[in-house]
């Protein structure tokens, strides 16, 4: 069949046949595509899965097909999310959007391949049993945020040098809530200043920790790469700019967006890489021989704008270290 006609065919049975019969007819393998996140939101991280799977020859709607499923920011719906893509037979299972996601593709299946992105920690939340042989079914990219928590806090301290008390946010129905919090606490005691958790899981919550930033003598706020944040990251900017807080995350999306800075890797980047890691397990390979990737490049952007706003000054060797800089 040549390319156009199996297009054409494509497209004029995609709104009447399930998906798994599609594969079925067109004797072509699926990806299910699990995420914690919203679609809206996410179309740039999706461009660069389908990019990584390019890279390795599989086009979707011509080589692969993609089962989507967005638990937008609904963790407790990710096991039913994930026990349906697991009905649909794909091929490879893919854990977009942390370790919630992760955790559930895990539980899930234990025959299916599983690829994660963005994932603190694979090992200490059991994922894989080592970085460099993960063993099992399960790989993929791990972004070490645990490791930007005390950075984050030295930027902060670099650029609000007056703050002694900054605040981290955290999602307590996340998984890694705890080791974010106690990695936030070692960083701020060797930093010599103090340190406030707050939980936030809802957009109520986001607002009600923000009031209470003020009332705590909070001026600087860690925002870690967390997928309920990261999809409010409007709201989080729009709030700090009401109450003058200094946010520092490890998202560039967020600086965009007009907070302070962020340092940390690609999100982008992760998915990427990741989806390099379901083309070769559809080529073959297994997942246990894929060891756990780990970003190669860290990027600090700084929002000049942002800077002004809040009456802050820029360290000149800070300025000059920064990847990019906004204004």
């Amino acid at each position: 069949m040549r390319r156009r006609e199996f297009i054409a065919l494509f497209g004029a049975a995609a709104a009447e046949w399930p998906l798994a019969a599609r594969a079925q007819q067109l004797a072509v393998p699926v990806i299910g595509f699990l995420s914690s996140r919203s679609p809206g939101e996410s179309a740039n991280f999706v461009s660069a899965f389908r990019q990584g799977l390019r890279e390795t020859g599989f086009v979707e709607g011509q080589n692969v097909l993609i089962a989507f499923r967005w638990a937008e920011g609904r963790y407790d719906q990710l096991p039913g999310l994930a026990a349906e893509l697991v009905d649909l037979r794909v091929a490879v299972l893919f854990a977009a959007g942390g370790s919630p996601p992760a955790l559930a593709a895990k539980a899930a299946t234990q025959t299916i391949p599983v690829v994660f992105s963005a994932v603190t920690d694979p090992v200490r939340l059991g994922l894989v049993a080592s970085l460099n042989k993960p063993g099992g079914n399960v790989t993929g990219m791990s972004l070490l945020t645990f490791e930007m928590v005390a950075k984050s806090a030295q930027l902060l301290k670099e650029l609000v040098p007056t703050a002694r008390v900054i605040a981290y946010l955290v999602n307590p129905s996340n998984p890694s809530a705890k080791l974010y919090a106690n990695e936030a606490l070692n960083a701020a005691s060797a930093l010599g200043i103090a340190v406030r958790v707050l939980n936030a899981s809802t957009e109520d919550d986001l607002d009600e920790a923000f009031a209470s930033l003020p009332k705590m003598g909070v001026t600087g706020l860690v925002v870690p790469a967390e997928p309920f944040f990261d999809s409010h990251r409007e709201r989080i900017v729009a709030l700090s700019k009401r109450y003058s807080i200094a946010v520092i995350s490890n998202l560039r999306e967020y600086v965009v967006a007009g907070s302070l800075v962020s340092y940390g890797a690609s999100l982008s980047d992760s998915y990427r890489r990741a989806a390099i890691y379901a083309g070769r397990i559809l080529k073959g390979d297994k997942p246990a021989d894929l060891p756990v990737m780990q970003p190669t490049k860290y990027d600090l952007v700084i929002n000049l704008k942002t800077v002004k706003a809040l009456g802050l000054a820029v360290p000149q060797q800070l300025l000059a270290s920064a990847d990019e800089v906004i204004e």
